[in-house]
């Protein structure tokens, strides 16, 4: 079993900060590509930032010069910090990663969310 668990989103007011966390934990034997998506209301979720295990950085157009994507290959866990935040970011933001587990076995998990919301 390979769970991921975010945390760190919350109200914030426009202009603010915050910096969500994505855990990975379970029979891992390795996490490789770690990346957020978001989904906001009545809408498709939309890709935010991917890090690499070399830590190559990659992001929507949206997210560059606003938020920064690093990890912890230690802790097995992806950072998303975001600042000047908008209220166009207020979502689910969401973390998935790929995994090989203790079985040998390559997966893509997802993590269940943790709501932003940015007020005006």
């Amino acid at each position: 079993q390979v769970q991921l668990v975010e945390s760190g989103g919350g109200l914030v007011q426009t202009g603010g900060s915050l910096r969500l966390s994505c855990a990975a934990s379970g029979s891992i034997f390795g996490v490789y590509t770690m990346r957020w998506y978001r989904q906001a209301p009545d809408q498709t979720r939309e890709f935010v930032a991917a890090i690499t295990l070399e830590e190559t950085e990659t992001y929507s157009d949206f997210a560059k010069g606003r938020f920064t994507i690093t990890r912890n290959k230690i802790k097995k866990t992806a950072y998303l910090q975001m600042n000047y935040l908008k209220p166009e970011d207020t979502a689910v933001y969401v973390c998935n990663a790929d995994v090989i587990d203790t079985s040998n076995i390559l997966a893509t998990h997802w993590g269940q969310g943790t709501q932003v919301t940015v007020s005006s």
